[in-house]
């Protein structure tokens, strides 16, 4: 035990050394980035994912909100420069049209080919397309604003893959093909609003993919 503590205690003294010291040049901003999204995720998974129709609204000021304030009020920054923009509409627009026309057929053979998929969404028609919306709309700005935009500024065009990894975890539970894919979805996603400097294209595109794949999965459509 006294080993232990004495082990302990070194660490302790090495690591704060080390920060004193510049020779642990840790970066404030991507540490509150990091510690924020991952007690959000946290949080949603043991405590928003009970919530009934009021998660839709938790996690709208979680997600959007809460980056948010943390951008105007601790980091002293505009929203724009993580995202929060229309950006480069032109091409944000051309994006949002080809990539939904793209994923249209797609979404339609997955909603109609797999038992799991049509199970897990069929009950989620009450209330679209605001549901989905409420929903996404600050899941977006988290993953392809606040986290990519935030980490781009340190590692550049890895953030693209760095935003992705959690988008793709905070999927498990749902679908199996749905999550394993989200990794690719997540670095699409990602370029886009890398490419127009906007988390709103991203966003539409995510809007409709879901409310498509809910209305499919419903017997709605098809």
């Amino acid at each position: 035990m006294q080993k232990s503590a004495v082990l302990i205690k070194e660490t302790i003294r090495v690591f704060t050394s080390e920060l004193r010291n510049g020779l642990l040049p840790l970066d404030w901003k991507i540490a509150v980035i990091s510690v924020v999204s991952t007690l959000l995720l946290l949080l949603d998974h043991y405590h928003f994912n009970k919530l009934a129709w009021s998660i839709y609204l938790v996690r709208f000021i979680a997600y959007l909100f809460i980056p948010l304030l943390i951008i105007i009020f601790i980091f002293r920054e505009h929203p724009r420069e993580y995202g929060f923009s229309l950006g480069d509409w032109k091409r944000g627009a051309a994006y949002t049209v080809i990539a939904s026309a793209l994923m249209t057929p797609v979404i339609y053979t997955l909603a109609r080919g797999d038992a799991n998929t049509r199970a897990y969404y069929a009950s989620a028609v009450i209330g679209l397309p605001w549901t989905m919306f409420l929903n996404l709309i600050g899941w977006e700005f988290f993953f392809r604003g606040w986290i990519l935009f935030g980490y781009a500024r340190k590692f550049g065009h890895e953030a693209l893959w760095l935003q992705a990894v959690p988008f793709a975890l905070a999927h498990v539970g749902k679908p199996e093909l749905e999550t394993l894919s989200t990794i690719f979805g997540g670095f699409a996603f990602g370029w886009i609003a890398w490419r127009t400097k906007s988390f709103l294209y991203p966003f539409l595109i995510h809007w409709y993919i879901s409310t498509l794949i809910i209305l499919i999965a419903a017997g709605v459509i098809g």
